[in-house]
């Protein structure tokens, strides 16, 4: 099994650069990171663990540019984002991005999706609410359009795109490996299952029940199971849960790292090397 970690890096925390290199020298196998551009203080919108809104939220480094430069210092560390907000970017830009990001680094980039729960963030960005869900899968047809090979049009309900030269390509045909992260439910599976490679379960729980659910939505989309890919993010691990993720033939675990300083993270990396 491969042992990933996440990180809310601020800039209060251990650096990307000095993380990603002990990554790499320890032997994990990624580095996926959060993102939020600002967290309005007037906010209706209760933070979904409950309790209040931890601090490193407002804090949040930009995850492009905090995994360019995790890529520049490591060769093999996969490098993927937990989760991009794509309704609130611009999708030619966002496609950008992630076709350079994905070809600097050799493609090993994995897009983690979301569709968010910060109402008052999004709105900011224009998003209704109501819509975003449509508004991300509109998006994320455009951006294909812009990494086809050909140059190809497309036109959404909520944006469109001309034929167009938009080079580097992602190194993998059409797009990069795509993961969706949500609680599970229906129109969650139908959307993996529509335009993603497979799921981020947050947290990791429920999967005994969720993952025949998700396996028959998969199927019923005309897709092969061998196919469907599911990694569990921001775990906190133990030796019982890990082997129980094996037995339901996961291949790779996202670890939740603490937002500390280089010391502190580096002791919890010692901790995590059990794992490994």
């Amino acid at each position: 099994m491969r042992i990933a970690v996440t990180i809310f890096l601020t800039d209060q925390t251990i650096t990307p650069v000095r993380l990603a290199r002990e990554l790499e020298e320890r032997g994990f196998s990624g580095l996926y990171l959060p993102e939020h551009t600002h967290i309005p203080v007037e906010r209706a919108t209760p933070y979904p663990a409950g309790g209040e809104l931890p601090p490193e939220y407002g804090r949040t480094l930009d995850p492009f540019v905090a995994l360019g430069q995790a890529s520049a210092v490591t060769e093999n560390l996969h490098l993927g984002t937990g989760i991009t907000l794509v309704a609130q970017r611009d999708p030619i830009d966002l496609a950008k991005q992630i076709a350079t990001l994905d070809h600097l680094s050799g493609g090993r980039f994995t897009l983690g999706l979301g569709y968010g729960w910060n109402k008052e963030e999004a709105a900011d960005h224009g998003v209704a609410w109501a819509t975003r869900r449509e508004l991300v899968r509109d998006r994320m047809a455009l951006m294909r359009a812009l990494w086809a090979d050909q140059p190809t049009s497309y036109e959404g309900e909520f944006g469109s795109v001309k034929a167009s030269y938009a080079f580097p390509k992602p190194a993998r045909n059409g797009a990069p490996r795509t993961l969706i992260g949500g609680a599970a439910g229906p129109k969650l599976f139908a959307a993996v299952a529509e335009y993603a490679d497979g799921w981020l379960p947050i947290g990791g729980r429920g999967l005994t029940e969720s993952l025949p659910v998700l396996r028959r939505a998969w199927e019923d989309a005309g897709r092969d199971v061998r196919d469907l890919q599911i990694v569990p993010y921001a775990v906190l691990p133990a030796p019982g849960k890990l082997a129980h993720y094996a037995e339901l033939g996961i291949e790779e675990v996202v670890l939740q790292l603490p937002p500390a300083d280089e010391t502190g993270v580096l002791k919890v990396l010692d901790e995590y090397a059990a794992y490994l």
